[in-house]
């Protein structure tokens, strides 16, 4: 479905056919576009390997610290590509707590291979610092790269999905306390058809636990 088929189901299914509208198209399209971001993130919709702006960084020796694209949220697999050998060498990604715990010294140790990678909100810290430069490649999930502005786009995720967006929009609308259309009861049910198709929106904890995947066996990396 394109947005302008977006739109009109959200006309069909809010009862907001007649003009003037009661839900001007900006924030319909607004609301469409908040949708796919929380689809994205309820159902873990986008995978990426592929797109070299989310998926390469370069790096350069002795520099620890590396912003991470914004749309990514959440990295599933991760390799440091020496730029002189082209060999690749995965890197597990870990808390600090881990690494105090594992190993005390870590901040210290001078430059070497990466073994491991901490995420924060927006950046990655490699440790130990890389003694030579290369590439960091990912694979991540993320929220959609594009706005949806115009009557042809379509969203990212998948075709399958699309018409569930609508059900957030519809929650967002009946949801404005100042709208003639206020319907506090249709605004829960869009909502509860939204989170049964894409499921509930992870908190912040339980987004930050998944940025690392502590090992459950000995640890055999040393620095």
């Amino acid at each position: 479905m394109n947005v302008q088929q977006l739109v009109e189901q959200f006309r069909v299914d809010s009862l907001d056919r007649e003009k003037p509208y009661l839900w001007g198209e900006p924030e319909v399209l607004a609301w469409l576009n908040e949708a796919q971001a929380e689809a994205a993130v309820r159902g873990r919709l986008l995978l990426d390997d592929s797109t070299p702006a989310v998926c390469e960084i370069a790096v350069a020796a002795g520099v620890v610290s590396y912003q991470l694209h914004p749309k990514v949220y959440e990295i599933s697999h991760l390799r440091f590509v020496s730029a002189a050998t082209s060999q690749a060498c995965g890197l597990d990604l870990v808390s600090r707590e881990f690494l105090d715990s594992k190993h005390p010294r870590w901040r210290d140790h001078g430059p070497g291979e990466p073994r491991f990678a901490i995420q924060t909100e927006t950046r990655l810290r490699l440790v130990p610092a890389p003694r030579e430069a290369g590439t960091l490649r990912l694979e991540a999930y993320r929220l959609p790269l594009k706005q949806l502005t115009h009557c042809n786009d379509k969203p990212e995720i998948h075709e399958a999905h699309h018409a569930y967006l609508v059900h957030w929009s519809l929650h967002r609308a009946f949801g404005l306390p100042d709208s003639d259309g206020f319907d506090p009861s249709r605004s829960a049910s869009s909502l509860g058809e939204f989170e049964a198709y894409f499921g509930a929106r992870p908190d912040s904890d339980l987004r930050r636990a998944t940025r690392h995947d502590e090992p459950q066996v000995t640890v055999v990396h040393t620095l």
